[in-house]
């Protein structure tokens, strides 16, 4: 049984809440690139950021996997610190994300911390498992198929 460790450990445990979810089935590129948007954000904005990524309302923009990636007309006027038009609509890993934040302020309740004043100081990703099957094909062949799982951890502070 692994013995699982989050990559920040210079927290005041009193004033932090931390969250994690363990191989989850989310591209780590997507997540890699939501992250560095939540990054810094207050809880309630990247809740809403989140919910109206899932709607298709606005797009995320990438800035470190952004090869053969449309542009998206609004994305200037939305977040005009990142100079990219490029981006998309990750919905599925959004989604998880927005499980991740919910727990997190879930865990600060249970701490009694105020979550309106709860700010995202470190959100990462990190590699999970592969999990590797088949398929099988015509004379007796088969062609692998390898699924990619992520871990994503966040830790909020109460500022």
């Amino acid at each position: 049984m692994p013995v699982w460790h989050y990559s920040r450990k210079d927290v005041d445990p009193t004033r932090t809440a931390k969250g994690v979810i363990r191989n989850a089935p989310v591209s780590i590129k997507e997540a890699y690139e939501i992250f560095k948007i939540i990054r810094g954000m207050k809880l309630d904005e990247a809740e809403k950021l989140l919910e109206r990524v899932i709607r298709k309302e606005v797009p995320i923009p990438y800035t470190r996997y952004k090869l053969s990636i449309a542009h998206k007309k609004q994305l200037p006027n939305l977040f005009p610190k990142w100079k990219t038009p490029i981006g998309r609509y990750p919905v599925k890993t959004a989604k998880y994300i927005l499980r991740l934040i919910r727990n997190v302020r879930n865990n600060a309740e249970v701490k009694n911390l105020d979550t309106e004043r709860l700010v995202i100081i470190h959100a990462a990703v990190h590699k999970g498992v592969c999990i590797k099957r088949f398929i099988p094909r015509a004379m007796g062949r088969s062609t692998p198929k390898v699924s990619t799982r992520a871990h994503l951890e966040m830790i909020v502070k109460e500022v």
